[in-house]
This record gives structure tokens, C-alpha cells and sequence, in this order.
């Protein structure tokens, strides 16, 4: 064992899909969308109705809290999450040099 400090290893980095949150958001929305009117066509599957519906509800608050925080961070303000404007700026920043 050597006595040398070693830093932590860096995590690669995410794939460009994941980056950016509007795609993750509608492609979970259209599942969990799927899956409500898939328990509500087929009465084999009724048990899930109540499931999906409150996945619906989760998804369509926590999208909410999402747009919330990330309008407050461009805004500025002193409670918002950091991290949420740099992003989505950098990348339109990065889509006009192209």
C-alpha cells in the first residue's frame, strides 16, 4: 500500500440523450401513458388501473416541479437548483456554432 493520495476515478460521461431532461420526460410520459389505457382496454389487467393512474399523477407533478426549478434557475433565483440553466444554455449555445 502506498501512502500516495489517489483522487476518485471519473465517472464517464452521460450519453447526449440522457443530457437533455425533455426527452427522457415524454418518452416516460408516453409509457406510462401506454401502460394507463392498456389496464383501462383490457380487463385482465384492472388491478393496474389504480397504479397507472397515480403514475400519471407522479409524473405530470414531478414534471411540474421540474419545469418550476429549471425557469427559477435561469431566473436567478437563490433557491433553485444549480446546474439546470447552464445546461440547456450550453447546449443552444453549442447547436448555433454548428
Amino acid at each position: 500500500m502506498s501512502s500516495e493520495s489517489t483522487t476518485p476515478p471519473e465517472p464517464p460521461p452521460l450519453p447526449s440523450g440522457l443530457l437533455e431532461p425533455g426527452r427522457v420526460i415524454l418518452v416516460c410520459a408516453v409509457a406510462w401513458l401506454v401502460a394507463t389505457i392498456t389496464a383501462f382496454a383490457v380487463p385482465a389487467l384492472q388491478s393496474w388501473r389504480p397504479v397507472t393512474v397515480a403514475g400519471l399523477g407522479v409524473g405530470l407533478l414531478g414534471t411540474a416541479i421540474f419545469l418550476w426549478q429549471r425557469d427559477a434557475a435561469r431566473r436567478g433565483a437563490r433557491g433553485a437548483q444549480t446546474g439546470l440553466a447552464a445546461q440547456s444554455r450550453s447546449r443552444s449555445e453549442e447547436n448555433r456554432q454548428e
